[in-house]
C-alpha cells in the first residue's frame, strides 16, 4: 500500500487525550514486585519472627553478644533470601523486555514505529508478516493476512482474517485479531478497538486476580511442628524454673535456667533449614535451565501426582514439518529425523507446487516446512525456481479456502498456477468426481487421524493475458495431499515414562482436534484410551461438581478445551487430593498456572502472563528440566527429612542436660552462649551437610508420598527420641563421673561439652543411611561434611583452648588427654547410633536407602 492510500489516522493530540483519559496499553498483572516489597514479605513471616523474638529475649536479658550472633544470622538468612527473589524478578523483567512488542502505525497520514504500550484505542495498525500484534483490534484491509493465535487458543494452525462485509454477520475470530498474537502471513490493516485490561489477552490476566496463592503442604507442615515444638518449650521453660525454685531457691538463677532450656528448644532451626534447602534447591534447579519464582514450589514439585501440560509449544514444539506425502495411492511418510536420502521421482511434482503455492519468504509455520523439504531434496532440480516472478495472488477466504498463486514463466507464453488449500475446497477447484472426491476425503481422514493437518495441492497452467476474477475460472490437475505435524519435542516420550515410572500422572490439556490430541498423546506416551472434549465438559459441568469431578477421573487426554475449563480441571484434580503442576507457555495457560499447585510457564516462548502466573519457568523450554526438578524436589523432601530429625536428636540432650543437674543436686552444664553455639554453628552447617546429599537411585521409581503423609512422623521421632537419649545418657554419665573424680566444675563442663559435640558430629555420619554399619554409612560422603566436621573442631578447639573465648563459656583449660577422651567417649556414641538403626530398620540391605 502506498503512502497516499494510508487513512489518516489519529492525530498527535488525539493520542494525547486518549493516553490521559484510558491510559497505556499494558497489562496491569500485579505481580511485579520491588525490592521493599520482597524485603517487608520476609520479614512478616511468621518463622522469622519467631527469630527475632527469640533474639530479643536475649536482649532483654542482657546477653547483647549472643543476642548479636543470633539476629545477626537471622539478617544473613534473610538477606539471601531477598536477594535470590529481587534476581528472579530481575530475569523476570529482562524476559519481559525481548517479548515487550513494537508497532507501526498511522498518525497524521504517516506510518511511524512506537513502543507497543503506546498504541491507543482508535489507532490505524499496519501489520505484517512475523509482526506481534500489540492491541485488539477490527481488520480493515487484508492481503493474504492469517495470524498465530495459539497463545490464545492453542491451535497451532494460523487463522486467516478477512474484512467484515457490510451486512454480513462474521465470525469475530475471523473480522478481528488480537494483542499478543503472531501475524504468519500477509498483510493487513487494522483498527484498534481495546487495548491493555479491555483486550482479551487483558481478560484472562484479569481472572488471575481472583486465584488466591496457597502455602505448600510443607510450609503449612513445618508451621505446625514449629508451633507444636514452641508450646512444648515454654512448658519445659515453666518446670525447669519451677525445679530450680523448688530445690535450690533464687528466681533469678531459675529463670535463667528455663530460658536456657526454652531457647534450646525453640524451632529456631525449622525454618532456616528449610530456607537452606529451598535457596539451595533452587540454585541447582537453576543449572538445569529453570527459574524459580517461588521457593516453595520446589519441595511441593517432590510431592506431585498430576503433571498437566499443554500440547502446542510444550510437548510440541510449535513448529510445522511435513510429515506424510500422498499422490495417487501412492504414500510416503516422512518421520522427523528420518534418514530417507532422496524424495521418490513422484512426489517431486507435489513437493514443487507446495513451494510455489507459498510465500516466497515465508513467516506461516506450513509454507516454511514446505520450504525446509524442497531445499533438502529438490535442491539443484529443476523443481524449484528462483527466476519465476510471482504475478499475481488468490487469498484465502471464509467462501474458499484455497490460495493461488500466478507465475510468469521466463521464456513461456503460459503462466503457471499453484493452489493449496483444505483438501474438499481443492477437490472443488479441480472438479473431481464423487467416486474421487470420496477417495480423497478417505485418504484425507486417514492422515488427520495421525494428528496431522492436511492440505490439497494443485496446479493449472495459463495462456491468457487478463487475469481471471476467482480461482475457479482455472483448469486445476489435482496433484496431491500434504500432512503437516507440529513434531513432538524429542525430549518428551523419555520424560513422560519417567514420570510414570515415578506414579505421576500425565494430563494433556489441548485446544486442538481429538485427533490430533490422540495422534500426539499416543507418541508422548500418554495414556489415550479416553478423550474428553470441551463439549462433553460442559455436559458433565451441567450435571454437578461432583459429576465433573467423577468423569474426568483417569482421563489424561483433553481436547478442544476452553481456558476456563482448564481451569476447572486443575480446580477439580486439586479437590480429589492430587498435587497438581501445570505446565503452558499461553496465555491460556495462565489461569490454571496459577490456580495448580506448581505452575510451570514455558520461558523462551511463553507469554507475560504466563511466566508471571507460574512458579518456574524453563528458561528453554526443555519439557524434560521437569523431570529434573521433580527429582530434586524428591531429594530435597528426604534430605529435608534427614536433616529434621537430627535436628529433633540433638535438642533432646539440650533438655537432658538442662533438667538432670537440677534433679540430681549437680553444677549446670548449659547456658545460653552453650546453646548459641550449638544452633548457629552445628545446627545450620548440617542443614547444608544433608542437603548437599546425593538422591539414591531408586528416588523416581517410586510413587509419590502421599499429601497426607507426614514429613516427620512418629516412627522418626521415636527414632530421634531414642538417639537423643543415648546422648544425654553418655554426656551426663560423663560430666557426673567427672565431677566424683574431683575436677572443678568449669573443666568437667569442658569434657560434657566436647563429648556433646563430638556424639552430634558422628550422628550427622549415622543419619545419612538407614543401613547399619561403617561400609554403608560412611561411603559416598560428600565433601561438605569433612568440612563442617573440620570447622566443628577448629570451633571447638578455639572456645575450649583460647582463654579469651573460653571466659564467655564459663570454660577452663584442661589437659589435652582429657580432652581427646571427652572426644573419644562422644565418637562411641556411634555404635550406639548403629545398634538402634539396625533394630529400627532390620533387613534393609539398600545401601542409600534413606528414612522415609
Amino acid at each position: 500500500m502506498s503512502p497516499h492510500q494510508f487513512p489518516p489516522g489519529l492525530s498527535a493530540a488525539e493520542v494525547a487525550a486518549r493516553q490521559a483519559s484510558e491510559g497505556y496499553n499494558e497489562l496491569d498483572s500485579g505481580q511485579g514486585r520491588s525490592f521493599v516489597k520482597i524485603a517487608l514479605e520476609v520479614v512478616r513471616e511468621p518463622m522469622f519472627l519467631l527469630l527475632l523474638g527469640a533474639g530479643s529475649i536475649y536482649l532483654l536479658m542482657g546477653d547483647v553478644h549472643e543476642a548479636l550472633i543470633l539476629l545477626g544470622f537471622v539478617f544473613v538468612i534473610m538477606g539471601v533470601t531477598v536477594l535470590q527473589e529481587h534476581r528472579t524478578e530481575r530475569a523476570l523483567d529482562a524476559l519481559r523486555d525481548l517479548t515487550s512488542p513494537r508497532a507501526l502505525v498511522i498518525r497524521d497520514g504517516s506510518p511511524t514505529r512506537i513502543p507497543g504500550r503506546e498504541v491507543v484505542r482508535g489507532d490505524i495498525l499496519i501489520l505484517s508478516e512475523g509482526d506481534r500484534v500489540p492491541a485488539d483490534g477490527e481488520v480493515l484491509s487484508a492481503h493474504d493476512l492469517a495470524v498465530d493465535e495459539s497463545l490464545l487458543t492453542g491451535e497451532s494452525v494460523a487463522v486467516a482474517k478477512s474484512v467484515a462485509e457490510s451486512g454480513a454477520v462474521d465470525a469475530e475470530a475471523v473480522v478481528a485479531v488480537f494483542s499478543g498474537t503472531l501475524v504468519s502471513s500477509g498483510q493487513g490493516l487494522v483498527r484498534v478497538t481495546a487495548i491493555g485490561s479491555d483486550t482479551e489477552l487483558g481478560r484472562i490476566g484479569k481472572s488471575l486476580q481472583a486465584i488466591e496463592n496457597e502455602t505448600s503442604p510443607l510450609q503449612r507442615e513445618i508451621g505446625l511442628l514449629t508451633r507444636r515444638l514452641a508450646v512444648i518449650g515454654i512448658a519445659l521453660c515453666l518446670t525447669v524454673t519451677l525445679l530450680y525454685v523448688i530445690f535450690r531457691s533464687g528466681w533469678l538463677d531459675g529463670l535463667l535456667a528455663g530460658i536456657t532450656l526454652a531457647m534450646g528448644i525453640l524451632p529456631q532451626e525449622f525454618p532456616v533449614i528449610l530456607i537452606v534447602f529451598l535457596a539451595f534447591g533452587a540454585r541447582r534447579i537453576a543449572q538445569h535451565g529453570v527459574l524459580t519464582r517461588k521457593l516453595s514450589a520446589i519441595e511441593t514439585l517432590g510431592e506431585t501426582t498430576v503433571l498437566c501440560v499443554d500440547k502446542t509449544g510444550t510437548l510440541t514444539q510449535n513448529r510445522m514439518a511435513v510429515a506424510s506425502l500422498q499422490v495417487g495411492e501412492s504414500s510416503l511418510d516422512i518421520a522427523a529425523g528420518s534418514d530417507l536420502k532422496e524424495l521418490p521421482e513422484e512426489f517431486h511434482e507435489l513437493l514443487e507446487y507446495s513451494v510455489l503455492a507459498s510465500e516466497t519468504e515465508p513467516h506461516d509455520p506450513m509454507e516454511q516446512a514446505f520450504h525446509r523439504l524442497a531445499q533438502e531434496y529438490l535442491a539443484n532440480t529443476e523443481h524449484l525456481h528462483a527466476d519465476w516472478d510471482l504475478a499475481h495472488e488468490y487469498e484465502l477466504s471464509p467462501d474458499m479456502l484455497a490460495m493461488s498463486h500466478l507465475w510468469r514463466i521466463p521464456g513461456h507464453r503460459h503462466q503457471a498456477v499453484a493452489t493449496k488449500g483444505a483438501p474438499e475446497a481443492i477437490a472443488d477447484l479441480c472438479h473431481l468426481t464423487e467416486p474421487q472426491k470420496q477417495r480423497l476425503s478417505a485418504q484425507a481422514a486417514l492422515m488427520a487421524d495421525r494428528g496431522l493437518r492436511v492440505l490439497g495441492v494443485a496446479k493449472a497452467a495459463y495462456r491468457g493475458e487478463a487475469w481471471p476474477e476467482i480461482q475457479h475460472d482455472f483448469d486445476f490437475e489435482f496433484l496431491g495431499l500434504v500432512g503437516l505435524a507440529d513434531p513432538l519435542r524429542a525430549e518428551v516420550p523419555a520424560a513422560v515414562e519417567e514420570c510414570r515410572q515415578a506414579g505421576i500422572r500425565v494430563v494433556m490439556i489441548t485446544g486442538d482436534h481429538p485427533r490430533t490430541a490422540r495422534a500426539i498423546a499416543a507418541r508422548a506416551g500418554i495414556d489415550d484410551r479416553k478423550i474428553l472434549t470441551g463439549t462433553q465438559l460442559v455436559e458433565l459441568s451441567v450435571a454437578g461438581t461432583e459429576s465433573f469431578r467423577a468423569g474426568i477421573g483417569g482421563v489424561c487426554v483433553f481436547a478442544r478445551v476452553t481456558p476456563q475449563q482448564k481451569l476447572a480441571i486443575v480446580e477439580a484434580l486439586k479437590a480429589d487430593g492430587e498435587i497438581v503442576a501445570m505446565t503452558g507457555d499461553g496465555v491460556n495457560d495462565a489461569p490454571a498456572l496459577k490456580a495448580a499447585h506448581i505452575g510451570i510457564a514455558m520461558g523462551k516462548r511463553g507469554t507475560d502472563v504466563a511466566r508471571e502466573a507460574a512458579a518456574l519457568v524453563l528458561l528453554e523450554d526443555d519439557f524434560g528440566a521437569i523431570v529434573h526438578a521433580i527429582s530434586l524436589g524428591r531429594r530435597i523432601f528426604v534430605n529435608l527429612r534427614q536433616a529434621m530429625i537430627y535436628t529433633l536428636a540433638v535438642h533432646i540432650p539440650i533438655i537432658g542436660l538442662s533438667i538432670l543437674p537440677l534433679l540430681f543436686g549437680l553444677p549446670l552444664v548449659l547456658a545460653p552462649i552453650h546453646i548459641a553455639f550449638l544452633e548457629l554453628v552445628i545446627d545450620p552447617a548440617c542443614s547444608v551437610v544433608f542437603e548437599a546429599e546425593e538422591a539414591d537411585d531408586q528416588v523416581m521409581q517410586r510413587p509419590p508420598r502421599s499429601p497426607q503423609e507426614r514429613l516427620v512422623s512418629l516412627r522418626h521421632i521415636s527414632l530421634s527420641l531414642i538417639q537423643g537419649t543415648m546422648t544425654t545418657l553418655v554426656v551426663a554419665l560423663l560430666y557426673w563421673l567427672v565431677l566424683e573424680s574431683g575436677i572443678p566444675t568449669p573443666q568437667a563442663r569442658v569434657m560434657a561439652f566436647v563429648a556433646l559435640i563430638a556424639a552430634n558430629s558422628v550422628l550427622i555420619f549415622s543419619s545419612r543411611s538407614t543401613v547399619a554399619g561403617l561400609r554403608h554409612t560412611l561411603s559416598g560422603i560428600n565433601r561438605v561434611s569433612y568440612w563442617v566436621l573440620g570447622g566443628t573442631v577448629l570451633g571447638l578447639l578455639a572456645i575450649t583452648g583460647v582463654p579469651m573465648l573460653a571466659e564467655p563459656f564459663g570454660f577452663a583449660p584442661i589437659a589435652w588427654r582429657l580432652w581427646l577422651s571427652a572426644l573419644g567417649i562422644g565418637a562411641c556414641s556411634f555404635v550406639l547410633y548403629e545398634t538402634v538403626k539396625w533394630i529400627f530398620f532390620k533387613g534393609s540391605t539398600s545401601v542409600k536407602r534413606r528414612l522415609r
